[in-house]
C-alpha cells in the first residue's frame, strides 16, 4: 500500500520487521539507522511498552533507483515480539509493502518463531493480505550462537512460503543490509507491476 507524495516526487513504502520477542528486530532497525541516519533528516522513534518496544524511522536510500522519476522512501517498523501486544502488531501491519521476518536461530526458540510466523499470517489475513503474495524475506538471526539450528532445520520448520533467506547476526550487522535490500527490490518489482520475487 505505497503512498505517493506528488509534491516531493517520492513513493513511500512500509517495511515491517516481524518475529519473536528478543529475536533481533530492534537490533536490525537500530543498525540500519546508525549506518544511514547521518545522510538523512530522520529520527529513530521508540514507542516503549516495557519490556517490548516498537521502533520506526524513515529514510531515503540512494541506491534503489527511481520509478518513473519518483524516489523511493522506506519507512521501517519493528513490531513488539510478545503476543500480549497483538493489537499493536495489527496496527503496525496496516498499509505495509513488505516484511522481514526475523527468526531467532537458537534451537530452543523454534516454537516461538513458529508462533510468531503463524501470528503474522493470521494478522495479514485479517487485513486482506496473503502472505504468499507480499514481499517477504526470512532472516535467520543469531547465526553466531553455538546453539543455533542448522539452516536446513530452520528452512524446514519456518520457510513454508519459499521466501528468500538471509543468514544474520544483527548485533554485528551481518545480513541486515542484505535483508533490507532483498525486501526493497521485491517491493520495487511489485510497484513496477511485477511479482514479489
Amino acid at each position: 500500500m505505497s503512498f505517493i507524495n506528488y509534491n516531493a516526487k517520492e513513493i513511500h513504502c512500509k517495511v515491517v520487521y516481524y518475529g519473536p520477542s528478543l529475536g533481533g528486530k530492534t537490533t536490525n532497525i537500530q543498525w540500519i539507522y546508525q549506518k544511514h541516519a547521518h545522510n538523512q533528516e530522520t529520527k529513530l522513534v521508540a514507542l516503549d511498552n516495557e519490556p517490548e518496544r516498537t521502533l520506526f524511522f524513515d529514510f531515503l536510500p540512494m541506491n534503489v533507483g527511481e520509478i518513473r522519476g519518483y524516489k523511493t522512501r522506506f519507512h521501517l517498523y519493528s513490531v513488539p515480539g510478545q503476543v500480549v501486544y497483538d493489537a499493536s502488531r495489527k496496527l503496525i501491519l496496516k498499509g505495509l509493502d513488505g516484511v522481514v521476518f526475523v527468526a531467532d536461530s537458537q534451537k530452543e526458540r523454534m516454537e516461538e518463531n513458529l508462533e510468531a510466523l503463524k501470528n503474522l499470517e493470521r494478522n495479514l489475513e485479517q487485513q486482506g493480505y496473503d502472505i504468499r503474495e507480499i514481499p517477504l524475506v526470512m532472516q535467520y538471526n543469531k547465526r553466531d550462537l553455538p546453539n543455533a539450528a542448522s539452516m536446513a532445520e530452520l528452512r524446514t520448520a519456518l520457510n513454508f512460503y519459499n521466501a528468500p533467506e538471509v543468514e544474520g547476526c544483527a548485533a554485528e550487522g551481518k545480513g541486515v543490509e542484505e535483508s533490507l535490500k532483498m525486501v526493497s527490490k521485491s517491493i520495487l518489482n511489485v510497484l513496477k507491476g511485477g511479482s514479489n520475487i
